[in-house]
Order: C-alpha cells, then sequence, then structure tokens
C-alpha cells in the first residue's frame, strides 16, 4: 500500500493537529503578550522592542527559504533516508525548543532579547516547515486533507487560548508587577512543545522516499554548484507567485493574519489603556475570544464544504469586521460592561476561527496546481515561504503598533497614557485591521478550487503522469485546470519558467525574457 493511502486513525489526526501547539500558540502567546512583556518588565521602549521582530526577519528571509530547500533535498543524505527528509528536523527540535523558555526571563539587556528571539524563530522556521508539508504528502484526498487542516485548527484554538489563559492566571496569582507570570507561561509551552514534537513524529508520516525518487528521475542529472543552489532556491521562491491559485491564497492568508496580528498587537493596551481595565481582564477577553474560534473552525470548516473556500472566507471575515465594529462602539459609548466586551469577543472568535481554518484549508492543495504547471513537486518550496510570510506579517503588525503608539507618545510602564496615545490604540485597532480584511475579500473571488475542480485537477495530472498527450484534453479539464493555474494549457507540465529547472530550460532559450519570471 502506497504511504499516501494509508488509513488514517483518530491518533494520526490528533498528532498532526497538535503540532500547532507550536504553531498557533507560540504566536498567541508573543501576539498577545511579548510586545507587553518587553516593554513592562524588561525596559525596552516601544521602538526597541517591536526592531527585535523586524530584526529577526532579515535573518528569516535566509531562513525560510533555505530550510525549504533542506526539507525537500534532505533525502539524499544518509540521515534524511533513516529518519525521513521532513521528519528528522522534527526530531531534531525537540530539545532544541526550550530556548522558548528564554524569552521570557527579565533583567537582561536588549542583545540579549534580541538573540533569544531569533534563536527560537530559526528553532521554529526547522519544526514548522517541514511540518506544513505533511498534510499534502499524507494524502491526495480533498475530504481527509480537509479534516488534516481542521485537526490541526481545533488544536491551533485551543493552543491559542490556553496562551492567553495562562498569563492571566499567574498575574491574578503573583501580581500584575511579578515578570515570572510569563516566564511560567513560558516554560509550561517549552514543555509541551517537546511532548508534541514526539507525537508529530511517531504518527506522521511524509512521501515514501520511492515515491520522492521517481518524481526526480525526469530531472536534469548533475550535481549543482554552491551559488547554483542559492539560485535554486530564490527562483523556485519567486516564481511561485506566476500560480494564480498561490496568489489568490497568499491575498487571503496576509489579509485575514496580519489583521489578527496587528489587533492582537494593540489589543492588550486597548483594554488595559483605552478601557481602564487590567491586564487579568484583558487574558480574560482573549482567552474568551480564543474559545470561541474552536467553534469558529466548525463553522468555517461545514460552509467550506457545503459552499466553497472563497464564500466561507468572506462569511467569516465579515463576521471579524463586525466585531472591531463593536469594540469601537464600546470605547465611544465609553461603556464599561464586562458583558459587552465578552459578547463582541465571541462574535470576533467565530470569526477569527475561520480566518485561519480556510487559508491553512486552501494551501495544502497549492502544490498539486503547481504541480500541473511545473511538472514537479515542491511543497518544501510553497512551506518556506508560508513559514517567512506568516513570521513577516506578525513582525510587521507588531512594528507597525510600535511605531504608530510611540508616534503619538505612548510611554512605556506608566498606568495612563495621553490623549493622543489612547486615539492611536483605538485607530490601530479598528482602521488597520479592517483594511487588511478587504484585502483578504477581494482575493478571495479570484480562488477557485473545490472538491469537483481539485478532483479534476488531480485526475488531469495522473492522466499527464501517466503518457497522456496533451492534445487529448477534453474542454472543460482544459478550462477548469486554466483557471486554476492562471496558464494557458499548451504551457503546463513544465513548458514554462516556473521553478528553477524550467527557469533554466527557458534562459536558454531566446525568447525567454526577465518578466517570464
Amino acid at each position: 500500500m502506497s504511504v499516501r493511502n494509508r488509513e488514517l486513525k483518530f491518533i494520526n489526526y490528533f498528532s498532526y493537529g497538535i503540532n500547532d501547539f507550536i504553531g498557533a500558540g507560540a504566536f498567541a502567546l508573543t501576539s498577545a503578550w511579548l510586545l507587553y512583556f518587553y516593554t513592562t518588565f524588561c525596559g525596552l521602549s516601544l521602538i526597541a522592542a517591536s526592531s527585535i521582530f523586524a530584526l529577526a526577519r532579515v535573518v528569516d528571509a535566509v531562513a525560510s527559504p533555505t530550510m525549504g530547500f533542506i526539507t525537500d533535498n534532505f533525502h539524499k543524505t544518509s540521515l534524511g533516508r533513516r529518519f525521513g527528509r521532513r521528519k528528522f528536523f522534527l526530531l531534531l527540535g525537540i530539545p532544541l525548543v526550550v530556548v522558548y523558555s528564554f524569552i521570557w526571563v527579565s533583567g537582561f539587556s536588549y542583545l540579549y532579547y534580541l538573540l533569544t528571539y531569533i534563536g527560537f524563530e530559526i528553532v521554529y522556521t526547522m519544526v514548522l516547515i517541514p511540518y506544513d508539508t505533511l498534510a499534502a504528502e499524507m494524502t491526495s484526498d480533498f475530504t481527509i486533507r480537509a479534516k488534516l487542516t481542521s485537526a490541526r485548527m481545533y488544536c491551533a484554538q485551543f493552543s491559542a487560548f490556553v496562551a492567553a489563559y495562562l498569563p492571566g492566571r499567574f498575574i491574578n496569582a503573583l501580581g500584575k508587577e511579578s515578570s515570572a507570570s510569563f516566564l511560567y507561561a513560558g516554560a509550561i509551552f517549552t514543555a509541551i512543545f517537546m511532548v508534541v514534537l514526539a507525537l508529530v513524529y511517531l504518527f506522521t508520516w511524509e512521501r515514501s522516499l520511492a515515491e520522492v525518487e521517481a518524481a526526480e528521475a525526469k530531472l536534469p542529472k548533475g550535481k549543482l554548484s554552491f551559488w547554483q543552489n542559492v539560485q535554486k532556491i530564490y527562483i523556485d521562491l519567486i516564481t511561485t507567485l506566476r500560480i494564480r491559485t498561490f496568489r489568490a491564497h497568499l491575498g487571503m492568508y496576509l489579509g485575514g493574519y496580519l489583521a489578527q496580528d496587528t489587533f492582537n498587537a494593540v489589543f492588550t493596551y486597548f483594554v488595559v489603556f483605552a478601557l481602564f481595565q487590567n491586564a487579568v481582564a484583558a487574558s480574560n477577553l482573549i482567552s474568551a475570544m480564543y474559545l470561541f474560534q474552536i467553534l469558529g473552525v466548525g463553522i468555517a470548516a461545514y460552509v467550506t464544504i457545503k459552499l466553497s473556500p472563497g464564500t466561507s472566507f468572506r462569511v467569516v471575515t465579515l463576521l471579524f469586521m463586525v466585531s472591531i465594529f463593536g469594540y469601537w462602539l464600546i470605547y465611544g459609548a465609553g461603556m464599561g460592561s464586562m458583558l459587552a466586551l465578552y459578547a463582541v469577543s465571541a462574535v470576533a472568535g467565530l470569526g477569527r476561527g475561520g480566518i485561519n481554518f480556510i487559508p491553512w484549508n486552501n494551501y495544502t492543495f497549492v502544490p498539486d496546481v503547481d504541480e500541473i504547471i511545473s511538472g514537479t513537486r515542491r511543497e518544501g518550496v510553497f512551506a518556506g515561504f508560508m513559514s517567512f510570510l506568516r513570521k513577516a506579517s506578525q513582525a510587521l503588525a507588531i512594528f507597525l503598533v510600535g511605531v504608530i503608539l510611540q508616534e503619538f507618545h505612548f510611554t512605556s510602564g506608566v498606568t495612563r497614557q495621553p490623549p493622543e496615545a489612547l486615539t492611536a490604540i483605538v485607530a490601530v485597532l479598528v482602521i488597520v485591521p479592517l483594511l487588511f480584511l478587504l484585502l483578504g475579500i477581494v482575493s478571495s473571488f479570484q480562488f477557485k478550487i473545490t472538491d469537483e475542480t481539485h478532483a479534476i485537477l488531480k485526475s488531469e495530472i495522473a492522466r499527464l503522469k501517466s503518457g497522456g498527450s496533451k492534445q487529448a484534453v477534453d474542454g472543460k479539464t482544459r478550462s477548469i485546470v486554466e483557471s486554476l493555474t492562471g496558464w494557458d494549457y499548451e504551457n503546463l507540465w513544465g513548458n514554462n519558467p516556473v521553478g528553477y529547472q524550467n527557469w533554466l530550460k527557458f534562459k536558454k532559450t531566446k525568447n525567454f525574457r526577465a518578466s517570464e519570471l
């Protein structure tokens, strides 16, 4: 039995999904609390604290695509053959994730916080990029991939709830002046990360070595030089943008996640300074929001199957937009009602859960669209690009918040902020997320993958792999494949500059232009 046709049991779904304690859990704790921790307990200004996230992205601009390249090619090493080209890095991550605890120690210099954060980001990249390829490698079935994504998103929302809930409980027990609350939360998450990685390593699988080698057999032989490998990494990365489905996916993904990252970065400040509550109240509201995100994942999964990913994305995005207006009305009316805040947070959670689910469900089908364009499987390339964009979006959001609040005279370490700082906090909470959400909505109209179109795409890939003639394609298949890829059918299956090997081939022809990238 092909490894991709193995039956998935509960332990496989659970072990695959639980890894997002590292993805969503770490991101939730970081997004909601790290900027607050740096400015409140570590003596950093908003600009200094937010610059840590921005500088880490400079490192990641190299680390993420490099890791994508490494994990796609690691089967050529003895370690990759023994442990798996993807799963080796999950195993290696078990002892290395301890660096996450070091982030949450107060009393050190800016350099310490910069290096520890970059250290965790490198480990995070090393783990998440191989992991992001697994759903596409474990199965090609549309429904099973949706179930895997659902398992991942349910675990993601629960981990986000824990990330929001734990600091509030420790703050309540130790007092709002104690930085140990965040250290304890970070240590607990580190222990969870280690258990999670062990489960993922034991109960998931990747594409078999035989399948990988069969796919590579048709590629040109010969070893690339160091600079050719560097060129390959970035040509592969850039040419992913030539795929219509991937561009639509990125618009939805970045629109939804940038909106949430900006919202997360300023929400604690909004509750503490604009609504005159405390950090425990902020923790409780975020916890309620994440609880309802779990329900939001279920709603989005149902609507995605019944309607389409694009329609489902628009529904959940509108829910989140309604909640943002709700927070603005509460602030504008001077309401101090926690009941109203919890109600609005519940609506926000329903929308955010769906916004988290739908792009990651969509992402698992992108390598299939790429395969009919480039003629190869490049899951690692897409995973590297996605990991970089995910972390870059968070860094951009946090840096943006830091710069804006600093410009409007936000002062670290004080209990009251000037009126202009409060206005800036509210504006960032409302206006910036709404603009990003509109980007996602526009992009959702370009995402054409459904159960039916994906089945036709898979069937056509199988036909071409078995030696079928491109001239024998039927009209319906041609139309659907062209709508998914953005290419004329005649230019598919490697007859284009998408992917390094195809790019090299086109570069050697006199019709090649730089714009072909």
